[in-house]
């Protein structure tokens, strides 16, 4: 099953107080096979990159896969530390992810999807920071 939806995607990086927040709105696919939904976009940077993004979530499991000007394979598991290198125009980093929470709700019939990850990254060693997400999906022509 295929479904063209609208994801929009909300970022909070917390540094010690001093918040980040992103958000973006993409139109992308939605699908689900078994016991795994998967989301596919692309989105645009502010210097007119490319970067593909799949997003696959399974029980207690989800994987952030990004292509393009910036790369990485980010991995969360409840409760787990999983590690990974993002790499970007300007080079690599090394990104250590602790997942504290997954809460997922998929797409029903009427309903928006919705994934909420909180969790903590070190980038190269450096100091955790707190980092939330929240992707809310749902078919374009629910409106």
């Amino acid at each position: 099953m295929e479904n063209e939806v609208i994801i929009q995607l909300h970022t909070v990086i917390d540094d010690h107080g001093n918040k980040e927040t992103s958000s973006s709105k993409q139109v992308g696919n939605y699908y689900r096979k078994n016991n795994i939904d998967v989301l596919a976009f692309e989105e645009k940077t502010e210097d007119d990159f490319s970067i593909k993004s799949m997003i696959t979530i399974q029980p207690g499991k989800v994987n952030i896969k990004r292509s393009g000007s910036v790369s990485m394979n980010q991995q969360f598991r409840s409760e787990k530390v999983t590690e990974n290198v993002y790499t970007h125009p300007h080079g690599h980093l090394h990104m250590e992810t602790y997942t504290k929470s997954i809460r997922y709700q998929a797409l029903e019939d009427g309903q928006e999807g919705q994934l909420e990850i909180d969790y903590t990254v070190k980038l190269n060693g450096q100091d955790e920071r707190n980092h939330s997400l929240v992707l809310n999906y749902k078919k374009e022509d629910a409106e």
